[in-house]
């Protein structure tokens, strides 16, 4: 089992920064891939962005291509999400997740195994 742990969400204007940290413990020897997934009210969850836990290589959904940067520090057993320029049309909940079955960079949501509990991000104008 991989346990995630989520945090740095909160509120913040239009514009501004944020770092959304994500610890994980337990069996990582086992995570090929983590990413991150957002979850705005109404709407189905949906992939931000995706790194490869053993060479650092990342993809991007085309919403936050160029705004976000994904990346991770193995010491710590932390994935991070450093969101600029955010938007209102970025609200949402904010989750973690693993998977230890495949070694690409996958954006399906169905093909992660482990997930954290999220974390809230609310931007206003």
């Amino acid at each position: 089992q991989v346990q995630l742990v989520e945090s740095g969400g909160g509120m913040v204007q239009a514009g501004a920064s944020l770092r959304l940290s994500c610890v994980a413990s337990g069996r990582i020897f086992s995570v090929y891939t983590m990413g991150w997934f957002r979850q705005a009210p109404g709407k189905e969850r949906e992939f931000v962005s995706a790194i490869r836990w053993s060479d650092s290589d990342t993809y991007y959904a085309g919403a936050v291509k160029g705004r976000f940067t994904i990346s991770r520090d193995n010491a710590k057993n932390t994935v991070y999400l450093q969101m600029n320029s955010v938007t209102e049309e970025d609200t949402a909940v904010y989750y973690c997740a693993a998977n230890k079955n495949y070694g690409s960079l996958i954006p399906n949501a169905r093909r992660y195994d482990y997930w954290g509990q999220g974390t809230q991000v609310t931007v206003s104008s």
